[in-house]
């Protein structure tokens, strides 16, 4: 599966929002979310800091 196949399962599934703290090896996933329009990416410095963002969004 590739970056945009992973974006447009997610919007398929309902999910709209992405928290993010990629690394180099999200790097493809990351693309796709500037490639695809419906996502929203929140970026974050750590991932503590993402995984409160995603909690508190849910």
């Amino acid at each position: 599966m590739n970056g945009a196949s992973l974006v447009h399962t997610l919007l398929a599934s309902g999910i709209d929002t992405c928290f993010a703290n990629p690394g180099t090896s999200e790097m493809h996933f990351v693309a796709a979310l500037d490639k695809v329009s419906g996502m929203r990416c929140v970026l974050g410095l750590a991932e503590t800091v993402v995984t409160g963002c995603a909690d508190v969004h849910a």
